[in-house]
């Protein structure tokens, strides 16, 4: 054999063991997914709507999704795309003003300083006279 078929043989085989490392994955997630489809689960549908499985039908393989109260969906059971668990996030500690700021109180390069959400009017002015001169210098050339 000369190496050119050794190699492609090397690559045809490299490509089957990822090929199926990755539906053994896939196979594994649907599994878990399914294991915890119990009703009561909050769960999300693979078309985003989020809701409580309020029964599942093994029989017909359909799941009745309570989305809002007194709105019940009836969904295929795959279409179960994930399972919310109700495990409370890491809380994430506060960092110290002190650290956000320079030695004359102003905020480090890089972070905005706390400012009204709206602006002023005399800054609406400035910023289209600002954006006016610009568009008039830009005809000009």
């Amino acid at each position: 054999m000369d190496p050119l078929t050794i190699g492609m043989l090397v690559i045809f085989a490299v490509l089957l063991i990822v090929m199926f490392r990755g539906n053994k994955k896939r196979a594994q997630q649907a599994q878990e997914i399914q294991s915890k489809t119990v009703p009561g689960a909050k769960v999300m549908t693979t078309f985003g709507v989020y809701g409580t499985i309020v029964e599942i039908d093994e029989a017909d393989g359909t799941v009745l999704v309570e989305s809002t109260p007194g709105t019940v969906l009836k969904v295929h059971r795959q279409a179960i795309g994930k399972v919310i668990d109700d495990t409370p996030a890491v809380e994430v500690a506060a960092t110290p003003v002190a650290a956000l700021e320079d030695e004359d109180g102003e905020p480090k390069y890089g972070l905005r300083a706390d400012e009204s959400a709206e602006p002023t009017a005399a800054e609406i002015t400035d910023a289209t006279s600002a954006v006016d001169d610009d568009a008039k210098g830009d005809s000009q050339k």
